[in-house]
């Protein structure tokens, strides 16, 4: 294939991936911009293999590479269930550091003689910034996998003088970089190699300083750090699709990152660098008083029968019961007797940004009465029931009413304001950030414990056998 044809395939790649992004900005056209992103990579890779330029040692050996990961790639994202979204996100985000850092080191041994001057000099920033950053997402992303799949614990990892740890960090690293701008071919592989390192300690640092209620920002965060690896290794390969895509993918999630900042009202430096809640409190937290009420599945069929509208705020616990097809029965059964039904969604629902709406969408929930958390605050008081399926720091009223909560500040699904409260837990456990709920004591809350897939699943039953014994009423 020659440059022009090469050029041309870059250039409709790099449309379909900027029609990628948006088609995924919008439920209704997800799907669609998912199939713009297949096809935009299909071409990328079949012009990246077919350019005449690329020094391949040969096709064989590529077909070697390419057809097991494509088949070992298919086939573990086929078995994972949604639930396990977030840390497959996680460790995806981790090789994209891995790749970053191989090739900065491969290309650095096997740099190129004709780069003199001022372009060798550019070339090596690009092979040093590129191995820092991908070093970064790669530990940072185990880190991440690790809390998500509760290989540890969520809790941040508070050390002493972690900031000034973090900065001695950047310093070795700067320093290592003078070193490695010095020194001629192969001997500046010491000083890349010991800032590998570095910048390693430092990915693990900062991922393990996040509390668990930030995963969802930090996965977006580190959606961004692998886009701007992938950036750098298109610099060293001199690849400008590369560039253009991780350039697309790091700005895109730094921008995701920042709006979920926002929405949950915090920095988001401090978020980044220090983590969710760990600043400085004038005091314990309150103390919860009261008794939490039990309720039964009969009685919560009951409540959503006489009720006129109902908004369901489904969080982690519903991903891990699978509970979303027969959430979408329910709310289907409600609709077609009359009653007004509504979701509402955290923006940190779930894990992973988005999967609550993910979910919702796989069980065919109709996507304009699925409203974020700003749409949907206000019509709390006007609600008659709200259930509550697997949700808990999202929905946390110590977020408004306890300046020294660990989660103080952070904008909340309003729930409590509703007349009535139903809450689908286990058991009276805290949520991922480690924070106790005072909404499971209040007054109008009602405690549905057990297992949520099984309470959904009778409650569906209950209401299927109502729809099926009115008929037969009407007749007699």
């Amino acid at each position: 294939m020659n440059n022009s044809l090469v050029t041309v395939a870059y250039i409709a790649a790099s449309a379909l991936f900027i029609l990628s992004l948006a088609g995924l900005s919008n439920q209704e056209t997800a799907r669609k911009g998912n199939l713009f992103g297949i096809i935009g990579m299909a071409i990328a890779l079949l012009a990246t293999a077919l350019n005449g330029n690329v020094n391949i040692a040969g096709y064989a050996t590529l077909a070697a590479m390419i057809v097991p990961g494509a088949l070992i790639g298919a086939t573990l994202a086929s078995r994972v269930a949604m639930t396990s979204m977030p840390e497959l996100v996680a460790i995806l985000h981790s090789f994209v550091g891995l790749a970053a850092v191989l090739v900065g080191i491969g290309n650095y041994l096997g740099e190129e003689a004709s780069l003199t001057g001022a372009e060798a000099t550019i070339h090596q920033i690009e092979i040093y910034l590129g191995v820092f950053i991908g070093a970064v997402t790669f530990a940072g992303s185990v880190v991440a996998f690790a809390k998500l799949r509760e290989l540890i614990g969520s809790k941040p990892l508070m050390l002493p003088g972690r900031h000034l740890l973090n900065i001695g960090f950047l310093v070795g690293t700067a320093v290592l970089g003078v070193q490695f701008m010095g020194a001629d071919t192969p001997a500046g592989l010491q000083p890349l190699l010991i800032m590998t390192a570095i910048a390693c300690l430092l990915g693990l640092h900062l991922v393990a300083a996040i509390g668990g209620a930030d995963m969802p920002v930090v996965i977006s965060m580190l959606n961004s750090y692998s886009g701007w690896a992938a950036a750098a290794a298109g610099f060293m390969l001199n690849n400008d699709l590369l560039i253009i895509t991780g350039a697309l993918v790091g700005s895109s999630g730094a921008i995701l990152s920042y709006i979920m900042c926002r929405a949950m009202n915090r920095s988001f430096i401090s978020v980044i660098l220090g983590g969710f809640g760990t600043g400085q409190t004038s005091g314990p937290a309150k103390a919860i008083e009261g008794e939490a009420t039990s309720t039964t599945v009969d009685d919560t069929v009951e409540l959503l029968k006489n009720a006129r509208s109902v908004i369901i705020a489904p969080g982690y616990g519903m991903a891990v019961a699978q509970a979303q097809h027969a959430v979408a029965d329910i709310t289907r059964i409600l609709r077609d007797r009359g009653v007004t039904v509504r979701f509402g969604i955290h923006p940190v629902a779930g894990r992973l940004p988005g999967h609550m709406n993910v979910l919702l969408a796989e069980a065919s929930v109709p996507y304009d009465i699925v409203l974020e958390m700003d749409e949907i605050n206000e019509d709390f008081e006007k609600t008659d029931v709200v259930l509550v399926i697997g949700a808990n720091d999202t929905v946390n009223p110590s977020a408004l009413e306890d300046p020294n909560s660990p989660i103080a500040g952070m904008p909340v699904l309003e729930v409590w304001n509703a007349k009535q409260t139903i809450v689908m837990k286990r058991s009276m456990a805290s949520g991922y950030a480690g924070v106790d709920n005072p909404l499971f004591y209040k007054d109008n809350t009602l405690m549905l414990f057990g297992d949520a897939r099984k309470n959904v699943d009778a409650i569906r039953a209950a209401l299927v056998q109502e729809d099926a014994a009115a008929p037969a009423l009407v007749a007699a």
